[in-house]
């Protein structure tokens, strides 16, 4: 069945309604989002998105900042690009160092980090791109962003072996300061493929 690749206006609820069933809906999206997570190496962490994910951040930020129907196109603008469109995985990728001064150093170390990331499938490599062309991710400095915005483009035959079990699915980053790498676990397999159409 294909996805939705885009929220509307119209999926949106009314805040009242949504107040009502919000707590359920948190429970589940928390066990939705535990399949789409990723931990590769000691702070990095892959949130893949896709159309469940978005719509509850999007009924949380109206529900929390009560913007109201004014507020509900900048939500859709902001959200919907981390949306899968068919043939792609986007994911949001944070440094989580809980340490203010600890995650500073850090980051100040993996200037470029954005540009070394990789979803292998066995030998086939997917280089991750940004999701925001327009935004600079590593400073002058060499300082990286704690958060980043990253689409994995597919072709047919990327999603087929992504889809066959034998093949080896793994995500991997290549910087100097921080190489590491995590096999995508089936379970986080079987929920990615239903991104694709």
């Amino acid at each position: 069945m294909p996805q939705k690749h885009d929220i509307l206006p119209s999926d949106i609820m009314e805040m009242a309604a949504y107040s009502e069933i919000r707590a359920a809906r948190r429970i589940e999206i928390g066990l939705v989002k535990r399949a789409r997570r990723l931990s590769v190496g000691p702070f990095a962490t892959f949130y893949f998105e896709n159309y469940d994910t978005m719509w509850m951040q999007i009924h949380e930020m109206l529900f929390v900042e009560k913007g109201g129907d004014d507020q509900i196109a900048g939500e859709l603008e902001a959200y919907n690009p981390l949306i899968p469109k068919g043939k792609e995985l986007i994911a949001t990728l944070m440094f989580e160092i809980p340490d203010a001064e600890r995650r500073a150093r850090e980051l100040a170390r993996l200037g470029g980090i954005e540009e070394t990331i990789r979803l292998e499938l066995d030998s086939h490599a997917i280089t991750a791109e940004p999701l925001q062309d327009d935004v600079e991710r590593t400073t002058d400095a060499g300082k990286t962003s704690a958060v980043h915005f990253l689409r994995f483009a597919f072709t047919d035959a990327d999603v087929a072996k992504f889809r066959d079990p034998s093949v080896r699915a793994l995500i991997s980053l290549n910087h100097s300061n921080y190489g590491h790498m995590a096999v995508i676990p089936e379970n986080t397999r079987d929920a990615l493929g239903r991104d694709f159409d």
